[in-house]
């Protein structure tokens, strides 16, 4: 079998014991490989105990920049002798297998159609240190200085990485580079290289940064004027409100009073941080919570009361694999319908995609300016895969004379001019309600907030009229809501075609790099990436514009495709369900299987209707 050959186009991948130190000298990695100009995407794969476990980190090295999961693995750097069988088994023929080769390894374990590359990592960390955690950590560094010669990545990328990593900790700085040139050493000293895989210098990066979502949401929650958050611990969602606090420390602090411009709760629970974040968003102030599937769950009744009452607020939630506990650490697109429809009785929520960091800071700060102007829960639906992986992505931008959209909100001389004040009342025909903050007036424009049945002026009813113009008027402001969301952003296809495909969220870099295969293969797709729910006319009509209309999604019951067929009335045998749900991010090749396979059996079918 010939060895793979290819320069910035691999897939690398390290198999590790959770708790063993690996995480650092892996990402350490990836950020060499950035400094070198070319595109990578690191994933985390990692267990949700707290050590011992396997755990796994995959880098895909791009120079076109693709950055979703391509599937299949290049190289394996096997390190952990638990999942070996499993980890050299996923290697792609003609791929590579790097491991400590200190202890003899049988020769049954390895394969005959891959290039094995062992480095007596163990034994060269022993000769050098002699305390075992400091054997540990820097054996991690020797085989990240071991592969920067089998990939001809350059050393003194590493040496800069570490300067600024261990600034004025010159012992830190010191230890890492010795570490790092006890693997370059023993390779140039023992092994041919670089390999087939390797790295050359390009300048494909640009000004794109380098940050994961939960961290972007976070930002953008400052920029959009976010005050309050409560939250209760819950992964994947937890550094959301960290991130928050470490922002808030920097740019929420006066800098003459020390006084902060923001309060952060730890609640006791999912139930207390959801009722926090409701009393705030009556209050007038903007706020949010971080949750995951599990806390939506426990958030539901008071969500149907923000609902009905009304009251802004912001839900980020980073879906990860359920039901129940199901996967903590790892990703899915499974609380569409939870999250849509949250609470008993009829309730429709507002949902907001993000494709990406950028659009996560983008979207948090627009889900503040959505609940303020609809009066309403807005979510912010990102997984696992963006919150926690660091991926490449657009410079964040603000304008910095934006204005918040606090929408319709009543003031002391608009209710002393005597203007009519019907906090449920529809006089615009957008369903939207005029609002008044506690506190505007000392007489005019207060009501009593309530979760029952009202009239337009919030007195107390359970007149069937008034219950049915609150529920109308409801539905009409989830009407308005769809020319308010993100719009669908539309890649038409070179030709014209009666194919479509519609996706989401983080099966956008996957979708990206499929359409593109698909095209060279001659099959020509348009593809529609929704942003938001509810959906915009644009969708129906994409939808009526294509025969078969391909809906990409990652939850085993095809939840968006669900909505599209409930909301818009669509015929299901239209929409062609693509659904990847094991708990790994969907990869370009599951998505360009799937389209084919379904086209090549369609195909069949109408030659044996013939």
């Amino acid at each position: 079998m010939k060895p793979i050959e290819a320069v910035n186009d691999f897939v690398i991948k390290f198999a590790n014991v959770n708790g063993s130190g690996s995480a650092s000298a892996n990402e350490l990695f990836a950020k060499a490989i950035l400094r070198m100009g070319v595109p990578v995407s690191p994933r985390n794969i990692f267990p949700s105990n707290i050590q011992g476990l396997p755990t796994w980190y995959e880098a895909r090295v791009c120079e076109r920049g693709y950055s979703g999961r391509r599937g299949g693995v290049d190289m394996m750097v096997a390190m952990n002798p638990q999942t070996w069988d499993a980890d050299v088994a996923e290697i792609s023929p003609g791929g590579y297998l790097f491991y400590d080769s200190t202890r003899p390894i049988p020769a049954s374990k390895f394969r005959t159609d891959i290039t094995v590359i062992g480095v007596p990592l163990t034994e060269i960390s022993n000769n050098a240190y002699t305390e075992p955690r400091q054997r540990q950590l820097f054996k991690n560094i020797i085989y990240v200085g071991a592969l920067s010669v089998l990939l001809d990545v350059e050393a003194e990328v590493f040496e800069k990485l570490f300067a600024e990593q261990y600034k004025g900790k010159e012992m830190l700085l010191e230890s890492n580079v010795r570490a790092l040139h006890l693997g370059r050493d023993y390779v140039r000293t023992h092994l041919q290289a670089p390999l087939g895989i390797r790295v050359r210098r390009a300048d494909e990066v640009g000004d794109l940064i380098f940050t994961d979502g939960n961290s972007a949401a976070a930002l953008g929650c400052v920029y959009g004027g976010a005050t309050v958050a409560a939250w209760y611990p819950i992964t994947p969602s937890s550094s959301v409100p960290e991130a928050f606090q470490k922002y808030c420390d920097k740019f929420r602090v006066d800098p003459d009073t020390g006084r902060s411009n923001f309060a952060i709760v730890q609640a006791e629970d999912e139930l207390a941080s959801i009722g926090m974040v409701v009393g705030a968003g009556w209050n007038g102030a903007r706020a949010f919570t971080a949750t995951s599937g599990p806390g939506i769950s426990l958030m539901t009744e008071f969500i149907g009361l923000a609902y009905f009452a009304e009251i802004p607020v912001t839900i980020i939630n980073v879906q990860r694999g359920g039901p129940s506990t199901g996967m903590p650490t790892r990703t899915q697109q499974s609380d569409l319908l939870s999250c849509a429809y949250a609470s008993h009785g009829d309730t429709k929520h507002v949902l907001l995609f993000p494709e990406d960091p950028y659009e996560c800071f983008e979207h948090a700060a627009a889900a503040l300016d959505l609940a303020d102007r609809l009066q309403t829960p807005i979510f912010l639906m990102t997984d696992l895969d963006i919150g926690m992986n660091q991926r490449l992505c657009k410079p964040f931008a603000w304008d910095d004379t934006r204005t918040y959209d606090r929408g319709k909100v009543m003031t002391a001389e608009e209710l002393e001019a005597g203007k009519d004040f019907g906090r449920y009342k529809d006089v615009d025909g957008d369903g939207i309600p005029w609002r008044t903050y506690p506190g505007t007036h000392p007489t005019k424009g207060s009501f009593f907030t309530r979760g029952t049945t009202r009239d337009p002026y919030a007195r107390y009813s359970e007149r069937g009229p008034d219950y049915i113009y609150n529920m109308e008027r409801l539905c009409a402001k989830f009407r308005t809501a769809a020319d308010l969301v993100p719009q669908p952003v539309l890649r038409s296809a070179a030709h014209a075609t009666p194919l479509g495909v519609l996706y989401f969220g983080s099966t956008s870099p996957a979708m990206q790099e499929a359409l593109d295969v698909l095209t060279a293969a001659g099959i020509h797709i348009d593809a529609l990436r929704l942003r938001a729910f509810p959906f915009p006319e644009s969708v129906d009509r994409f939808i009526a514009g294509h025969e078969q209309v391909f809906v990409v999604e990652q939850n085993r019951d095809a939840q968006m495709h669900a909505l599209l067929v409930n909301e818009l009335g669509v015929d299901p045998a239209r929409l062609v369900k693509v659904l990847h749900y094991d708990g790994t991010p969907i990869t370009a090749r599951f998505i360009t299987q799937a389209i084919l396979t379904h086209l090549q059996g369609a195909t069949a079918s109408l030659k044996e209707a013939a």
